[in-house]
């Protein structure tokens, strides 16, 4: 699938690229290519959470934005059928450079990331990325399988889900950063962590990070400029909410075995009270259908989602927008 972004006209429908991206770099174009691995459950919302904030960041800028998969994630049979019609062959990635390359997490399927059954496509695009991409943003998942990759870096357990909307400070001057608010609100969803003491030894530099939450942003310059997000800062204000209800539906239909926590700073306290007490009450009448009787939910009024992901997404097409124009002036 292949989307022009255009601020003043919309999300258009498909539309064809040439070959060459020299032409639409000319007219001020990017091309920016989305590999997007999320759970079967997300796959579109992901999808439409990236055109917005692309189409909110872009200026004056036309933006082509390519969609791809990796093939080697496991797929219902509906999610499939979607991939394979609206999506681009990933081989199509590797037939023309990419100003900016977006790269998601996946669900995990195995107990090591160097077992999941698409290591070996996510490490071979790891290695495309960095010689044929202005800059490439790694999620979550896809951020902790690069810098293992990379630099044999090992994500930690945490304790307890990291789940929730975190407060997080600019650690350093740095142009993703620029003019973007303080605190940065950012959404966190993941089991493990990347720690700071081990990516600065390692040539990393972290721009962003919270007291809750830890590492947020941090940077890794190769020929492409590399950024990580362990953070989700292109979730949308009920991102947080599928998730959890999600949880507590596996809970009760006993696919997990714990209860999930609520998020944190997402729900506002009449909702958490109420939460508290339909927790107590499943845990000694565990079914499903009891998810049918899950009380309305309400957000607390300052969650503030998707305001650090317009700022960062803002600088980071403005740095592949300026790179994009010297590359134009030098030929």
């Amino acid at each position: 699938m292949t989307i022009l972004v255009d601020r003043d006209q919309g999300i258009s429908s498909p539309a064809l690229v040439p070959a060459e991206g020299d032409l639409a770099r000319d007219r001020g174009e990017l091309t920016i290519g989305l590999i997007n691995n999320m759970p079967d459950t997300a796959l579109k919302a992901t999808e439409r959470q990236f055109m917005k904030l692309l189409q909110a960041a872009a200026g004056p800028r036309r933006i082509r934005f390519h969609c791809f998969s990796l093939p080697s994630v496991k797929r219902s049979p509906e999610a499939k059928w979607h991939v394979e019609s609206e999506y681009s062959d990933l081989a199509d990635l590797k037939r023309q450079r990419f100003d900016g390359l977006i790269v998601t997490g996946a669900e995990p399927v195995a107990p090591e990331l160097n077992q999941e059954p698409y290591w070996r496509d996510l490490t071979d695009l790891i290695d495309w990325a960095k010689a044929n991409t202005r800059s490439t943003i790694w999620s979550c998942l896809a951020a902790h399988a690069a810098v293992l990759h990379l630099d044999g870096i090992e994500r930690r357990r945490l304790p307890a889900k990291c789940h929730g909307i975190f407060d997080c400070e600019a650690v350093t001057s740095d142009p993703l950063t620029h003019a973007t608010p303080a605190p940065l609100k950012v959404s966190h969803s993941r089991l493990n962590e990347i720690v700071e003491s081990d990516l600065v030894p390692a040539g990393y530099e972290v721009l962003t990070r919270s007291a809750q939450a830890g590492v947020d942003v941090f940077t890794r310059q190769y020929a492409s400029r590399f950024v990580f997000f362990q953070g989700h800062p292109e979730y949308d204000a009920l991102s947080l909410q599928r998730e959890y209800l999600r949880d507590v539906g596996r809970y009760l239909a006993r696919e997990r075995e714990n209860y999930p926590l609520l998020p944190v700073s997402y729900f506002d306290a009449a909702t958490e009270e109420k939460l508290a007490r339909f927790e107590k009450r499943v845990r000694h009448e565990r079914h499903p259908a009891l998810s049918n009787d899950l009380p309305a939910l309400n957000l607390r009024s300052d969650i503030a989602a998707g305001t650090a992901a317009a700022a960062l997404f803002r600088n980071w097409l403005q740095f592949l927008g300026a790179d994009a124009d010297a590359s134009v002036l030098a030929r």
